[in-house]
């Protein structure tokens, strides 16, 4: 079990498995990874998320960049321990062709990265074709890679208008009775992104007065407010204690660093090429080092 000093137990795992990608939005956080190291191998991954699940982490989120881009992506899933979970957050580009084979690996969801339905606003913000990623999402419901998630960035002047439509298309891809999920998610305010930056907290007021029932979610305490058939979630990581307090959550870069913080460089721990006893050292140090960014 991996439990930091602050008392939070550690149960997520994100591995980013590329810094690459199709698109090119341009509020990309890249997982808080800054540098393009080269890439991890599938046995390397394997090593590292087998040592991570014998100390107690229950699920694992494969990232990027664009996992779907590597070739091997279903023998790096396939190559997984028995986790409670297994998913994937995509730009969905590259579902339509490879949810069945990523289902068959033992995939369990996807988590989809889709900030408008709106063709125009689509290209300007990514530079790709959103009616792909649509066809990706339906047949990802049909290969019950559910609950899917979609998270939609929240920018002004761009998509903050398009909330509704985006819940009602949310609402349409409910499965056997199983809801997908809206993950409403504030810009980080990088350089050159203050301009798109909205407080998500009013909008999050508004959602909650019309709200039918909220759940109260293991991961951040975070919020799940259902309306009718949409399940809507937000994700404020910036200027926000509460994200940090709960945080359950410890990340993998794609050239084998441990980050125990999105939001810090300064202190990653490189396990590339560790094993054994070196490995599982490594990783409780990266542990001991996770602090919260705000307090």
């Amino acid at each position: 079990m991996l439990i930091d000093r602050f008392g939070r137990r550690i149960v997520n795992l994100r591995i980013a498995v590329t810094m690459r990608c199709n698109l090119r939005c341009f509020y990309c956080h890249r997982e808080g990874q800054m540098n393009e190291g080269k890439e991890m191998s599938v046995e390397e991954i394997a090593e590292i998320a087998k040592t991570f699940y014998d100390l107690g982490i229950k699920k694992v989120k494969i990232t990027g960049g664009e996992p779907l881009i590597r070739k091997d992506i279903c023998d790096i899933i396939s190559s997984m321990p028995p986790f409670e979970e297994i998913s994937v957050t995509t730009n969905g580009t590259f579902l339509a062709d490879k949810a069945e084979e990523l289902k068959e690996a033992g995939l369990n969801r996807v988590n989809v990265s889709l900030d408008s339905l709106r063709e125009e606003s689509y290209r300007f913000i990514t530079g790709g074709d959103v009616n792909r990623v649509i066809e990706g999402i339906a047949v990802a419901c049909d290969c019950n890679l559910t609950p899917v998630k979609i998270n939609m960035v929240v920018m002004k002047n761009i998509n903050e208008d398009q909330i509704g439509e985006m819940m009602d298309f949310v609402a349409s891809i409910n499965r056997n009775g199983i809801r997908a999920i809206l993950q409403l998610i504030e810009v980080l305010k990088l350089p050159g992104l203050e301009k798109y930056y909205t407080d998500i907290s009013r909008i999050e007021r508004e959602i909650a007065s019309r709200a039918e029932a909220v759940l109260l979610r293991e991961m951040h305490f975070r919020r799940q407010y259902l309306i009718g058939d949409s399940a809507v979630e937000f994700v404020k990581p910036i200027d926000n204690s509460e994200f940090c307090m709960h945080c359950n959550r410890i990340r993998v870069t794609s050239d084998g660093r441990i980050k125990p913080c999105l939001l810090r460089e300064d202190n990653t721990v490189n396990v590339r090429g560790l094993k054994g006893k070196e490995l599982v050292e490594a990783i409780k140090k990266a542990v001991d080092m996770r602090e919260p960014y705000f307090i």
